[in-house]
């Protein structure tokens, strides 16, 4: 009988510290959840802190809205002439790097723009733009948007003049993939979002490996001096978490088909 009141008040007890953990809210990148990593991590860092870690799925243009809103405590990103005007504006005091992955250029098997064979990205989006085939973009201002932009910038090329066959969705990666399978298409992705995407069609990686595709997530926590409702101290917590050896084990360990897909490079 004693065991059995004891086991009902260790119940009891367990329900109680789940009703009045704390929250955060944490708005995040669409790559980050599409790729599993924060199916991964999230749970257990809400498990070390005692933490309810509401996460908010968008691309980094909004994730950074959010945060200049103050809708949200604290914001994990991939673009970094975003962060720093963001950190510049004083929306968060710094942003500091936690972990990074690859781009890569996905398309159709057949490859009818030849890219695999390109000497390096610069050659490959050249490519794209002459053999005018059809370019999904994700069109929603993202950290792969930007990325995206970036490239054709440095070509010096417009995308718009491909024609019809450039195609901006302003949907999130997975989405955007499911699209670009749709219409057997090129796309660029994070890389460990197609590797954990399910429906690839006809699709397959053409083009990774050169250094313009580095893909660098950072954390930033929301300036309490601009909104003073943010949950600094409890930010504090979590961020010390995704830097710590646990996390950095954590990161380093995820894989998908045999492959690491995020390292670990916080300091």
């Amino acid at each position: 009988m004693m065991r059995l009141l004891l086991i009902c008040f260790m119940l009891i007890l367990l329900q109680a510290t789940s009703a009045v953990a704390e929250k955060v809210r944490l708005a995040v990148t669409s790559s980050f959840h599409n790729s599993g990593l924060s199916d991964h991590l999230i749970p257990q860092a809400e498990a070390d802190l005692a933490l309810d870690i509401q996460l908010l799925v968008v691309g980094t243009g909004q994730a950074i809205k959010l945060g200049e809103n103050g809708d949200v405590d604290a914001i994990l990103v991939h673009s970094r002439p975003d962060e720093e005007e963001f950190v510049k504006s004083g929306f968060a005091k710094y942003r500091r790097e936690i972990m990074f992955n690859e781009y890569v250029v996905v398309g159709p098997k057949s490859d009818p723009a030849q890219i695999a064979s390109a000497q390096n990205l610069l050659e490959v989006f050249k490519r794209l733009s002459e053999a005018k085939v059809t370019f999904i973009s994700r069109g929603d201002f993202s950290g792969t948007h930007k990325k995206e932009i970036e490239i054709w910038n440095k070509i010096i090329f417009n995308p718009k003049d491909i024609g019809p066959q450039y195609i901006s969705v302003g949907s999130s990666m997975g989405k955007a993939i499911n699209i670009a399978v749709a219409f057997d298409a090129y796309i660029l992705s994070d890389k460990a979002t197609w590797l954990n995407h399910k429906n690839k069609g006809n699709l397959a990686i053409q083009f990774e490996g050169d250094q313009l595709l580095h893909n660098q997530y950072s954390f930033l926590p929301i300036n309490k001096n601009m909104h003073s409702h943010v949950e600094s101290k409890l930010v504090e917590k979590i961020e010390e978490w995704l830097i710590s050896e646990k996390a950095k084990n954590l990161i380093n360990s995820y894989i998908i088909e045999n492959t690491q897909v995020f390292t670990f490079n916080a300091n």
